[in-house]
């Protein structure tokens, strides 16, 4: 699975140097000298559409900018080639990732696809997606529908008080409210 790291923005200066556009909680070990990138227009292409013309880069250099992380890779030497690059999202293979070392912390795609329940054993749906904004929450796709077929799920451990990946499955314990608005009443 494709992990997105960053967004390639706009050219800095006339080295080749790129502002990335980060989107991974290690930057530096992301984007360390050597480290491999890989390149594509779209966050959501899979990745059986970009085999074959997907583009690989090294990163040859960066460095932190008035906080804002510029990046070089290797064979990009000037402005007019880096510009080619904005606009494009920068992955790494997840099976590259290492290890958290804590099991209270998850990645993104390793809570994607786990099923939900709530603690009483009902089926509430899937994870889609992680947003994370003020308070992470997980997106899940309501196994009944619902008004828009998703539900919000603020990821906390007062809320989500189990997570086993190796089973599949996410526990909730809901406040009135959280899965039917109307019993917030």
């Amino acid at each position: 699975m494709r992990v997105i790291v960053g967004r390639a923005g706009r050219p800095h200066g006339i080295r080749g140097e790129v502002v990335i556009g980060v989107r991974t909680d290690e930057p530096d070990l992301r984007f360390a000298v050597g480290a491999a990138v890989d390149v594509s227009s779209s966050p959501d292409e899979p990745d059986e559409a970009d085999a074959g013309r997907g583009q690989r880069l090294t990163v040859a250099s960066r460095r932190w900018h008035s906080g804002q992380l510029l990046v070089s890779f290797a064979g990009i030497t000037d402005r007019t080639v880096a510009s080619e690059l904005t606009g494009r999202w920068l992955s790494v293979d997840s099976s590259q990732l290492p290890d958290t070392g804590d099991p209270d912390e998850f990645r993104d795609h390793e809570l994607i696809g786990l099923n939900v329940r709530t603690a009483g054993g009902e089926p509430v749906g899937v994870v889609t997606d992680v947003l994370h904004y003020g308070q992470d929450l997980l997106v899940v796709r309501r196994a009944e529908g619902g008004a828009d077929g998703e539900c919000l799920v603020p990821f906390v451990k007062a809320i989500v008080p189990e997570v086993d990946r190796a089973a599949g499955f996410i526990v909730i314990d809901p406040p009135p409210g959280l899965l039917d608005p109307a019993e917030a009443q």
